[in-house]
């Protein structure tokens, strides 16, 4: 015995289907008759619905996105009036839990009153938040 003796055990290895060359598997070679999918070389994209209208073109569109867009975390008057300090920065209203993150602009906008003269510093305030921090006698600071 050595190696030009071994085979494959009986019914363990199957011969290719031969196609195209009669019987079950004649004539289309089990391609069916008409279309891409018959020819050679056919390749579909993934993407591909078969002729049906896509799925990017079937579902409606809405709106405009504007990506150069700046999003603002924003805070009242009524909030910075209900603080105990006097020196309003982002970093402050960050430790004190008022807005969420530190490195997203911040916006102060006017809704509410405010007594206390405060010394308020954001990235962007409304002209009502302006003009009553001002009337209260505070300041304003654009960072």
């Amino acid at each position: 015995m050595n190696l030009s003796n071994l085979k494959y055990a009986q019914g363990s290895r199957k011969d290719r289907k031969k196609v195209g060359r009669g019987g079950a598997r004649g004539k289309q070679s089990g391609r069916g008759s008409n279309g891409a999918k018959s020819r050679s070389g056919y390749k579909s994209r993934p993407w591909f619905e078969g002729g049906q209208m896509p799925i990017q073109r079937r579902l409606p569109k809405r709106g405009f996105k504007n990506f150069g867009r700046t999003e603002f975390q924003i805070v009242n008057l009524a909030r910075l009036e209900k603080l105990k300090v006097d020196e309003v920065t982002p970093e402050v209203l960050y430790k004190l839990g008022v807005i969420g993150h530190e490195g997203i602009p911040l916006k102060v906008l006017g809704d509410g009153e405010l007594t206390k003269k405060l010394s308020v510093s954001a990235n962007a305030f409304s002209k009502k938040a302006q003009e009553k921090i001002e009337a209260a006698g505070g300041r304003i600071t654009i960072l």
